[in-house]
């Protein structure tokens, strides 16, 4: 676990404007994936265990994404909750790799280059808090929340994909 330098306070940055839009639009997209999955509830034994496990890091992620981006930050709490978010993250990512039902062929997709590109950037995130590399650990986690988690949520609901079905279905 990282430690703050002696004579260190921890970096305290209030949250930006843009950290505000990043954690609303996590809050809409987590309660659209709650209101889908409880619409589909009558379908849940149908889902395969890889895409339940999917789902949960998923809900973990997003409902830490506007705790993590609208308090306090450097302090202990934020680096648990920051490994707990990242874990989520790069499992998600990894687990995608078993999930091929957009493809017809059941190959990668073009998400998959999403997925790469998420398991590169955690461990970044990571090193870049870890060496208090504040703007790129900042600069890092809006493009992961903006990129890998609100984006790519958005595009689980259209095209007959499994939340959509479940909620527009």
């Amino acid at each position: 676990m990282a430690t703050i330098a002696e004579g260190r306070k921890p970096v305290s940055l209030r949250p930006g404007t843009f950290d505000r839009l990043l954690a609303g639009g996590a809050v809409i997209l987590l309660g659209f994936v709650l209101a889908a999955l409880a619409k589909g509830a009558a379908q849940w034994g149908q889902v395969p265990p890889v895409i339940w496990a999917h789902i949960l890091t998923i809900l973990t992620a997003l409902v830490l994404t506007p705790v993590m981006l609208l308090r306090r930050r450097g302090d202990r709490l934020h680096r648990q909750l920051g490994y707990v978010w990242v874990a989520a993250m790069g499992v998600t990512a990894a687990m995608t790799f078993g999930i091929r039902t957009i493809s017809p062929s059941g190959g990668l997709s073009w998400i998959h280059i999403l997925s790469a590109w998420t398991l590169i950037q955690v461990p970044l995130i990571v090193w870049s808090a870890r060496t208090h590399n504040v703007a790129r650990h900042r600069q890092s986690v809006r493009g992961m929340v903006l990129g890998a988690l609100i984006i790519a949520g958005i595009f689980t609901f259209p095209f007959n994909r499994l939340m959509g079905h479940w909620l527009f279905g």
